[in-house]
C-alpha cells in the first residue's frame, strides 16, 4: 500500500517538473513534432501533401534548397504554404511553455529571422504577382469563385458567338448612319436621346414627319414656332447645339456606352484596360488626346458646378463644353490623386437610368479595385519600401506605355470577334475576378507571420 502511494506521489511530481507533460498521458509531444527539426511545432504550416512542419524549418529549407517541395516526400506544393491556424492554436493550448521557450529560441536565433523574411518575402511576390500574370486560380481548386467564372465564361462565349453570326451589327446605329438618310422614327430616336425633357415634342416631330432632311433646314426660329412649339429656351438651345454636332458630323455623335463603343472600338477597349490598370494614366491620356469629346464631358459630371448640378441630366452635360472653373480642377485633382477608381463610380453613378446593369457592374469594379489598391499601399508601407515607389512608378508607366503602343501597332490585325470578347470579359467578368483577389488578400493578411 505504500509502495503504491510512494509511486503516485513520484508521477505527479514528474510531471509538475516537466512542462511538456503537463497534458493528459495519452497525448505527448512527439505527436505534435516537426519532421526537420523534430521538436515541438512552431507556427505549423501544412502543405498540399499533408504534411506540417515549423514555418521557419520550411523557411530554412526553401532558403537553402531553393525548391517548392515537401523536405519529407518531395511533393511540390502549389501557391504559398499558409500556417494552419487550427493546428497551431491547439498546440499553443496543450503545451504553452514549450511553445513559448521555443519562439524564445527562434526569435533570438538570425539565421533564422533572415530566412523567415526572406520566404515571407518571396510569397508577398507570388501572390502580388499573380493578378498581373492573370492567374486567378494558382491554387488546386483555384478559390470559391472559379467554377462561377468558367460557367460565365461558357455562357459569354455561347453569346458573342451568336451576336456574331447573327451580325446584330452595331453599324445600324445612328452614330454610323448619315443623317440626311434618317426616317422620321431615327430622328424622334435621336431627339429622346437628349434627355427625358425631349420625349414632351415626340409626337409633334412624328406629326410633321421630320426626317434627316428635314431636320437639318430647321432654325431656332422654326422650332419656336408651330407646329413644334418648344417654348423652353433651354430646351431650343439643347437641340441647335446637338443639331450643329450632327451636321458637322455629317452623323449622331455618340451618346453612350454602346454607341462610342461603336464609332472608337479600339479607343473604348483601351481606356477600359487602362481605367482598370492605371486609371491615373488613362484619364492623363483623355486631358492629352481627347480633350474635348471626352474629357470635358467627363469633368463636368463627377465634379458639376454646385448651381447646375440639380438641373442638368447626364445628356445635358455631355454638350457642356465650358472650361472647367478652378474649383472643379481642384476637387478633380484631390479625387484623382487619392480615389481615382471612386471617379469612375461617380461618372457610372449618374449613367445609371440609361444603362442599369452596366453602371453597376462598373462601381462594384471600382470599389473593388479601390480595396486593392489600398492592400498594395499597406504591402509597401508594412515592409517599409516607400523608396522603392518611384522606381515601380517608372517601371508600370513603361510596361503600360509599351502594351498600349504593341496593342496600337496589331489593332489592324486582331479580329472584330476578339475585341469583343475581350471588352464584355473586362466589363462584367472582372468584378466577379477581383471579389476573388479581395477574398485572397484578406485571407494573406490574417494568416501571414510578421
Amino acid at each position: 500500500m505504500e509502495e503504491s502511494q510512494q509511486h503516485d506521489l513520484n508521477t505527479m511530481t514528474l510531471e509538475k517538473d516537466d512542462p511538456l507533460e503537463s497534458t493528459s498521458p495519452q497525448i505527448s509531444v512527439s505527436e505534435f513534432s516537426c519532421h526537420c527539426c523534430y521538436d515541438i511545432l512552431i507556427n505549423p504550416t501544412t502543405l498540399n501533401c499533408g504534411h506540417s512542419f515549423c514555418r521557419h524549418c520550411l523557411a530554412l529549407w526553401w532558403t537553402s534548397s531553393k525548391k517548392t517541395e515537401c523536405p519529407e516526400c518531395r511533393e511540390k506544393w502549389e501557391g504559398f504554404p499558409k500556417v494552419n491556424i487550427l493546428l497551431r492554436d491547439a498546440i499553443e493550448k496543450l503545451f504553452p511553455d514549450a511553445v513559448r521557450m521555443r519562439l524564445e529560441d527562434v526569435q533570438q536565433n538570425n539565421d533564422i529571422v533572415q530566412s523567415l523574411a526572406a520566404f515571407q518575402k518571396y510569397g508577398n511576390d507570388q501572390i502580388s504577382l499573380a493578378p498581373n500574370a492573370g492567374r486567378v486560380n494558382q491554387q488546386r481548386g483555384g478559390g470559391f469563385f472559379s467554377g462561377v467564372l468558367s460557367a460565365l465564361t461558357g455562357v459569354a462565349v455561347v453569346l458573342l458567338v451568336y451576336h456574331w453570326s447573327s451580325r446584330e451589327s452595331e453599324h445600324d446605329l445612328l452614330v454610323h448612319k448619315a443623317v440626311a438618310k434618317w426616317t422620321a422614327e431615327e430622328v424622334v430616336l435621336w431627339l429622346e436621346q437628349l434627355g427625358p425633357w425631349a420625349s414632351l415634342y415626340r409626337d409633334r416631330f412624328l406629326a410633321e414627319r421630320v426626317n434627316g432632311r428635314l431636320l437639318l433646314t430647321l432654325t431656332e426660329e422654326e422650332f419656336s414656332r408651330a407646329p413644334y412649339t418648344i417654348e423652353n429656351s433651354s430646351h431650343r438651345r439643347a437641340i441647335l447645339m446637338e443639331l450643329e454636332r450632327v451636321k458637322a458630323l455629317g452623323v449622331k455623335p455618340p451618346q453612350n456606352l454602346w454607341e462610342y463603343k461603336a464609332v472608337n472600338p479600339g479607343r473604348s477597349l483601351f481606356l477600359l484596360y487602362a481605367l482598370r490598370s492605371s486609371p491615373r494614366l488613362g484619364l492623363l491620356y483623355l486631358y492629352l488626346f481627347d480633350y474635348t469629346d471626352t474629357f470635358l464631358p467627363f469633368i463636368h459630371t463627377i465634379c458639376p458646378l454646385q448651381e447646375d448640378s440639380s438641373e442638368e441630366d447626364i445628356f445635358t452635360k455631355l454638350l457642356d463644353l465650358r472650361e472647367p472653373t478652378w474649383k472643379q480642377w481642384r476637387e478633380f485633382l484631390v479625387k484623382y490623386s487619392f480615389l481615382p477608381y471612386q471617379l469612375i463610380a461617380e461618372f457610372a453613378w449618374d449613367w445609371l437610368e440609361v444603362h442599369y446593369w452596366t453602371s453597376r457592374f462598373l462601381i462594384v469594379n471600382a470599389m473593388l479595385l479601390s480595396v486593392l489598391e489600398l492592400f498594395s499601399f499597406w504591402r509597401i508601407w508594412s515592409r517599409s519600401e516607400l523608396k522603392t515607389v518611384p522606381q515601380r512608378m517608372w517601371s508600370h508607366f513603361w510596361k503600360v506605355s509599351t502594351q498600349g503602343l504593341f496593342v496600337a501597332m496589331f489593332w489592324p490585325l486582331i479580329p472584330q470577334f476578339v475585341c469583343n470578347c475581350l471588352f464584355y470579359w473586362a466589363l462584367y467578368f472582372n468584378p466577379i475576378i477581383n471579389i476573388d483577389l479581395v477574398v485572397k488578400e484578406v485571407r494573406r493578411l490574417e494568416t501571414q507571420v510578421f
